[in-house]
């Protein structure tokens, strides 16, 4: 490779804060808190064979599968200039329904074939399908939402109405979903004229060069990255708890072969795919193979399609890992993700023992709320709310896991309570930190979450939730986490919440989540205690 350093880091930066901004504009421009607040959406910009040359600093489960959705676009249709496809499929493309992603081909003046695309993904707090908030336990995609294979949502610069039309007839928010889609239009629209800014400053010969380069310098950086992991093979296993349809556990297996700069990652051996919804399509799996071997690489790296250049991903067609049509899937995109980071990790903590952090929570704890909002002023207009709570982190090598914090594939923030009062029938009654549920050890895992909601109208709740049974592992002898607990009271009466599913509550009802702690690491010895006090 022959290029500038210091033009291949301003062209790094200049990629990256176009995904940045494009984030920022969807944030401020998005109608429900699930976007504009929790920040549940990431944004990324690729070369004209959909090659990611940068991602914004948004949420890893989107960010290592969007490749499949811009691929899935570009090789769907002919994208023009004004031109946004639309997708959620998750056989086409997508991860689960109610990510929505849009593709946006960048070109220059009198060019014919695009030089960049731009995309950007959100979720939104209601696709429709059988439960409010379109998140909870199901056995086929059909009873899951609105299926959208790439479509044009745009076309020459004018809003497809009839797509539109159709998808807003199958939500139950449809103001708040139109509005969510508009945002996601305006940060595309913001990332194509960024770019042509871009390209009209440095030419379109320099900048197409050093986008190659920042492909080829991200592969040569994980070359460089394997080459420093001992040569050998790895394994790891884990369980989900359950599949919300049975009451067997479901295994994920990997084995990561370390040979050079070279990596081979396999799940075969990891159970088939189950009859509820926590089956991941083989995009998760790429993603959460991205996401561990990035975070393994210098954080000054570029986040390109370069870094897997080096790693072999095989994911058998008919496992957990790598569902068929028409398996239920919303599941797979948070909770299934979780885990198979979590056997990625256990596998490396052999290969990289003082480097890998215990287990963290493991699961999203999603939940949602939907009914009719009766509240004086609010007209009995139909709402629909989704959230994941945040858990302990594991335990690290050198330092304890951080407490009430989002982890691995999530990168969501809480909603304020203030924000979720006022927009929703609903009262935050305890908001806490779960004292004691992180793993004991030489370190210690951070505690999980406490949250108690009163529901001040009739509603649904849906939930699904993992490590219910088997609590987050420890590293080196480290403990593990404390397992969570879902319940819910309705007067005096407390009663247990399935990990998965949904149910109707009166007003009045309190539901209580408790989330996992984080694993320990290393065991715990009296002088480590005093040092630590």
């Amino acid at each position: 490779m022959s290029f500038d350093p210091v033009r291949l880091e301003i062209f790094k930066n200049l990629f990256h804060s176009v995904a940045e901004e494009m984030g920022g504009v969807l944030r401020r421009s998005a109608f429900s808190p699930n976007i504009k607040e929790r920040r549940d959406y990431s944004c990324a910009v690729f070369d004209s064979d959909g090659e990611v040359l940068a991602m914004g600093d948004h949420m890893p489960v989107h960010l290592g599968s969007m490749p499949a959705s811009v691929d899935a676009a570009i090789r769907a249709m002919e994208l023009r200039p004004g031109d946004v496809a639309l997708l959620n499929d998750p056989y086409a493309g997508g991860t689960h329904l109610p990510d929505l992603t849009m593709v946006m081909p960048v070109y220059l003046p009198r060019e014919r074939k695009p030089m960049f695309y731009v995309a950007n993904r959100a979720h939104h707090a209601d696709v429709g399908g059988a439960q409010a908030g379109s998140m909870s336990l199901s056995r086929e995609i059909f009873q899951e939402g609105i299926r959208i294979p790439p479509v044009k949502i745009f076309e020459n610069g004018h809003i497809v109405r009839d797509v539109l039309e159709l998808i807003l007839a199958n939500v139950r928010t449809r103001q708040e979903r139109e509005g969510d889609l508009t945002a996601q239009v305006a940060a595309c629209r913001v990332g194509e004229r960024r770019l042509m800014e871009v390209a009209r400053k440095y030419g379109r010969r320099e900048t197409n060069e050093y986008g190659r380069h920042l492909l080829d310098y991200s592969a040569k950086m994980m070359r460089a990255t394997l080459r420093q992991i001992p040569d050998g093979t790895y394994r790891g296993e884990d369980f989900l708890d359950n599949d919300g349809v049975t009451d067997d556990p479901i295994a994920i297996r990997v084995t990561i072969r370390i040979r050079s700069d070279r990596a081979d990652v396999d799940f075969t051996g990891s159970s088939p795919e189950c009859a509820g919804s926590v089956n991941a399509v083989k995009a998760i799996a790429d993603s959460a193979v991205f996401y561990i071997f990035r975070c393994l690489v210098d954080d000054q790296v570029p986040a390109t399609s370069g870094l897997l250049r080096p790693i072999k991903i095989t994911a058998p067609e008919g496992t957990i890992v790598n569902a068929r049509m028409p398996c239920a899937v919303a599941g797979g995109n948070v909770e299934a993700s979780q885990r198979i980071v979590d056997t990625l990790l256990r596998a490396m903590a052999k290969a990289l023992p003082h480097r890998i952090p215990a287990a963290s929570q493991g699961t999203m704890n999603n939940l949602t709320f939907g009914g009719r909002d009766t509240r004086p002023g609010r007209g009995g207009e139909p709402f629909a709310y989704y959230e994941t709570i945040a858990g302990g982190m594991g335990a690290r090598p050198d330092r304890d896991g951080e407490s009430g914090i989002h982890t691995h594939m999530t990168n969501s923030l809480n909603t304020p309570v203030e924000v979720f009062e006022h927009a929703y029938p609903l009262r935050v009654r305890r908001y806490g930190i779960r004292r004691g549920s992180g793993g004991a050890g030489k370190y210690r895992g951070g505690d999980g979450i406490v949250r108690e909601i009163e529901l001040l109208v009739p509603m649904q709740v849906g939930m699904l939730s993992e490590r219910r049974r088997f609590g987050p592992y420890g590293l080196a002898g480290g403990a593990r986490g404390a397992t969570g607990k879902n319940e819910v009271v309705v007067g005096r009466r407390r009663s247990k919440v399935a990990a998965k599913g949904s149910f109707y509550a009166p007003a009045g009802a309190l539901v209580r989540i408790e989330s996992p702690g984080g694993g320990g690491w290393g065991k715990s010895d009296v002088k480590s205690r005093k040092k630590r006090n």
